[in-house]
């Protein structure tokens, strides 16, 4: 049998784990774009001071952040399956607890709810990974972009569910998290069609791999999770304070909604095609052109306030966010062992959603308590981005241009 042949017939599985990825971003994903447009308006409705408006959110990433390690070291002992049934599980436990904290209008029961949920986002950070497990080195990139790609059904499902639900009972927002206990139940049962093997269990005498030290100084994994961070908090930054930004600029919940959904859209739209990119111009590349669109998104977003600059921004930073983060995978996936994917990975997400966590947390104090208004909040907000691009672009430029043979 030829290399191309054997190649052919590896991939087949990974396409069937690509496809049940795809459909459980799709579905599962959507419950984020939901909470990401309520959360903010949920807690700004529970908490004492508006500074605290976004802290739900940000508990979300903090869970995503604190579980990350746990949940890849259970999924390199007991298989992808088991990681993602937990997670659906968190997040069905999560939104439940949430509703329940709306329900008696308790913000620390709604908060404890939120950080259960970033169980289930954390084990959402897992598909990219889950999508390259069993594909050859050719398929790799496209597979990461194909999952990620389901992200775009659930830019349309999320929002809209949104509108249904928000508003749908005497409590608002209840429903919405109700929706969201519903989408974890069912859509679990998708996992039950996933066939990754367990990795191994190591011999005594097999390589153990480098320690996380060992692994942070390896030039191209230190860039690729600069880059990731980077990528992935100003994201979460902007994203997180937009509807507070659109509807205290005057506009209504449905059309923060709508420019969540045109972000999320751009978020995944576009990697259909990103792996073909990477393959065809490289994975620096494409990184650094994400970052340079990230750039623009904020300066779009400082050049005004009326709908358009809210849809352009925010297109603008989910198609950044996409060759960034699409990018930094890529380059993540193709520097470890197989041996080492647990302990990098789960250092990764680690890394990343500690990044986030942070960013989070930034974006409803410059959002609320900086200069008083809505228009001052926004500005603060997209200025806080300009420190981190440029450490991303500068690791970005210090990889390209380091000897190769060093």
């Amino acid at each position: 049998m030829t290399d191309l042949s054997l190649s052919s017939a590896h991939d087949a599985r990974a396409r069937r784990n690509v496809a049940v990825l795809v459909c459980a971003q799709a579905f599962l994903g959507a419950q984020m774009a939901m909470i990401f447009v309520v959360g903010g308006l949920a807690g700004q409705s529970l908490a004492s001071n508006v500074c605290f408006a976004t802290l739900p959110i940000s508990l979300i990433v903090l869970g995503s952040m604190l579980s990350a390690s746990p949940l890849s070291a259970a999924m390199q002992r007991f298989g992808r399956r088991a990681g993602f049934l937990i997670g659906a599980m968190a997040g069905a436990a999560g939104a439940g607890i949430s509703g329940y904290g709306l329900y008696i209008a308790s913000f620390p029961i709604f908060l404890l709810g939120s950080l259960i949920t970033g169980i289930y986002m954390s084990s959402q950070g897992f598909f990219r990974f889950a999508a390259a497990d069993t594909a050859s080195e050719a398929f790799r990139p496209k597979a990461i972009s194909y999952v990620l790609a389901g992200g775009l059904a659930s830019a349309i499902i999320g929002p809209q569910l949104v509108k249904v639900t928000s508003q749908s009972m005497v409590i608002p927002f209840l429903g919405t998290y109700l929706a969201v206990v519903a989408i974890n139940l069912s859509g679990s049962l998708m996992f039950l069609f996933l066939d990754i093997p367990k990795p191994p269990v190591p011999e005594k005498d097999a390589p153990r791999g480098r320690s996380r030290m060992e692994l942070l100084k390896t030039p191209r994994i230190a860039v690729a999770v600069i880059c990731a961070t980077v990528s992935y908090a100003l994201m979460n930054l902007v994203m997180t304070s937009t509807p507070l930004a659109v509807v205290g600029c005057g506009f209504s919940e449905g059309r923060a909604a709508d420019i969540v959904t045109g972000h999320v859209l751009a978020m995944y739209a576009p990697s259909f095609f990103t792996g073909h990119l990477i393959a065809r111009f490289g994975v620096e590349r494409i990184v650094g052109l994400g970052i340079a669109i990230l750039a623009g998104a904020g300066a779009v977003a400082l050049s005004g306030v009326e709908l358009e600059h809210f849809f352009v921004a925010l297109i603008l930073l989910g198609l950044g966010w996409n060759f960034g983060f699409i990018g930094a995978t890529t380059m993540l996936a193709g520097a470890h062992e197989p041996h080492e994917r647990g302990r990098m990975q789960g250092l990764n997400d680690l890394i990343v959603f500690g990044g986030v966590t942070l960013a989070s947390l930034a974006s409803g104090g410059l959002m609320n308590c900086s200069g008083g208004t809505a228009e001052a909040g926004w500005a603060a907000v997209n200025i806080a981005m300009l420190p981190f691009l440029t450490l991303a672009g500068g690791a970005l430029i210090w990889l390209v241009l380091r000897p190769k043979e060093a």
